[in-house]
């Protein structure tokens, strides 16, 4: 359902009226992907810069706490399992699942959702809303329900595809994992509607912590389980914990619907319009989502060909790469997304242009140096992280060269981000959508053709060259449809950064290098050394930007002096 492409340059606004599915898919699903960011009036151009640095702020250090719990857990899972067989096969049994998640759960529901809903509270419509999400909370049940006895019957046929190397034992025990973490699709599901409940009512408290008590009780679960199991068997504790955290992650938004006037009743009109509505604004949000995830599983289902630890040495590698995303690229794509879509809205390509080009330049400052600092330090980031229990030196070398290889896609991905949602505002969620796919194929083939000279550097290597082309794609569209993407300014910026980033990384590797013939390799000396180097190295960095008077750095400060007043 895709809007006639726009001339390139033409400021003309888009008309809402034309298409109302895909204008909510551009305009109201910004909601979801930020609820704390209100439609409200522009503020003057020399302030917007401000407003976004600070909400973009705001929004790292929310992420970041939630990733720092994450990274624990992982680090917790890594000294129980390390990259073995079995941590390999819960790998792939979590990647299925999820990926099924990705296409009918939480995260495809909420963005399609929470506007058909929101709609009808503003027009004091209460029955009709509140009949709406009973139908679709028992619609949704009822369908994962069916999709996951579907999968848990028929594992034994399905998993094999998803890891065609595994053999024995351990495609045994992907099977059995999988059956056992099936069961977090309905749960996910319902979660989805509920949460998008609490955004219509403005509140995001609950939904908030909710991932961070996800980890805590995986965390637990962990802790507690894993000592009571034996042999291969202690992995069932890591899927455990996944059903239990999942379902605190459900109770406890659903515990706060009761300081919302919703009120569930037993109605299932399936024929409902507005369930309609839902299901069609579903679809470009649910493919696009379906596409990434099928990165993971395409990195999983190679690795399996590789070795039996590789997937799980690619998964470990992927959870550092996502600090550096998480923390910068997907919060200035999210704090961003909202804007571009109230000025595509109103036809003010020009300052659509500007937003999306300076965005461009402030994700390539955080993310171009945080890639040097990963190839510089890779090996030490990787043994400070995980290498401890079962996780020897040799996991922390394969783990290593994986997240190297990972470092070239940070700063294409951290764009490719930002590109996507331009499109979500322009009114083209299938032009997005196609060039995922094309990300997922392009991907597929590099992977296919450098797995056995390259191993896990091959696979990942596969899939930046597949986002790498995917964000050229992007770019060359959108600068016909904007009228170009100060793509002058944006090549100086990028030449600029890199040069501070090359003396960022050599500065780094040489200030750990020293420290750590110094100060050795026992915990505290691996803490002195990686983060004595990179330390420096952002220093160096900072005083590079100084001196090479890069934009962007002076964003920055104005924003810490105005904070510091």
């Amino acid at each position: 359902m895709e809007i006639p492409d726009t001339p390139a340059g033409n400021e003309r606004a888009i008309n809402a009226d034309e298409d109302p599915v895909v204008a909510d898919v551009a305009l109201r699903t910004a909601e979801a992907f930020n609820p704390g960011e209100e439609f409200e009036g522009e503020p003057a151009p020399g302030r917007q810069a401000g407003r976004i640095a600070r909400s973009t702020a705001f929004f790292s250090i929310a992420t970041a706490a939630s990733r720092v719990v994450g990274l624990l857990r992982e680090i917790i899972a890594a000294s129980f399992y390390g990259i073995s067989g079995p941590m390999s096969a819960f790998t792939i049994a979590f990647q299925v699942p999820n990926l099924i998640r990705s296409l009918f759960a939480d995260a495809a529901l909420q963005p399609a959702f929470v506007p058909v809903f929101t709609e009808q509270l503003e027009q004091k419509n209460y029955r009709e809303a509140f009949r709406l999400a009973s139908t679709l909370l028992l619609i949704v049940t009822m369908v994962l329900g069916v999709i996951t006895a579907f999968f848990v019957v028929a594992a034994p046929l399905l998993m094999p595809i998803f890891a065609p190397g595994f053999k024995g034992e351990i495609l045994d025990l992907t099977i059995t994992l999988s059956q056992v973490l099936f069961p977090i699709l309905i749960l996910l599901g319902i979660s989805g509607v509920v949460v998008g409940i609490l955004n219509s009512y403005d509140r995001f408290g609950a939904f908030a912590i909710a991932p961070l008590f996800w980890n805590l009780t995986i965390i637990a679960v962990l802790v507690i389980v894993e000592p009571m199991l034996s042999g291969q068997d202690r992995i069932y504790a890591y899927a455990i914990g996944i059903l239990a955290g999942t379902l605190v992650q459900l109770l406890i938004p659903a515990w706060d619907l009761r300081n919302t006037p919703f009120k569930f009743n037993w109605s299932f009109e399936w024929r409902h319009p507005g369930v309609r509505r839902v299901l069609l604004l579903m679809l470009p949000v649910t493919i696009s989502l379906g596409l990434i995830n099928f990165n993971l599983v395409i990195n999983s289902f190679f690795g399996s060909l590789v070795s039996d630890e590789a997937p799980a040495a690619i998964d470990k590698a992927f959870r550092i790469y996502q600090l550096p995303q998480g923390i910068f690229s997907v919060a200035i794509a999210t704090v961003l997304f909202p804007t571009l879509a109230r000025f595509a809205s109103r036809g003010a390509i020009a300052d659509l242009r500007a937003t999306l080009a300076n965005g461009m330049r402030q994700i390539l400052f955080v993310l171009l140096p945080a890639a040097a600092a990963v190839l510089a330090l890779s090996e030490p980031m990787i043994r400070l992280v995980y290498q401890r229990g079962a996780f020897d030196s040799a996991e922390t070398t394969l783990v290593a060269t994986a997240l190297f290889w990972f470092a070239f896609s940070l700063p294409t991905n951290g764009v490719y981000l930002l590109l996507t949602r331009t499109f979500f505002s322009l009114q083209r969620p299938w032009m997005a959508t196609g060039l995922a796919g094309m990300d997922l194929v392009v991907s597929a083939v590099a992977a296919l053709l450098l797995y056995k000279p390259y191993g896990v550097g091959g696979i990942v290597a596969g899939t930046g060259i597949g986002t790498s082309t995917a964000m050229i794609a992007q770019a060359v569209i959108l600068r016909r449809e904007l009228g170009g993407l100060e793509f002058g300014r944006l090549f100086d910026t990028t030449v600029r950064i890199l040069i501070a980033s090359a003396a960022l990384a050599g500065a780094s590797y040489g200030v750990w290098e020293l420290l750590n013939g110094v100060v050795g390799n026992d915990l505290a000396g691996q803490i002195i050394s990686l983060v004595g180097g990179l330390a420096v190295g952002a220093v160096v960095y900072l005083g590079a930007a100084q001196l090479l008077r890069i934009a962007e750095l002076e964003q920055i400060m104005r924003l810490l002096r105005r904070r510091a007043a």
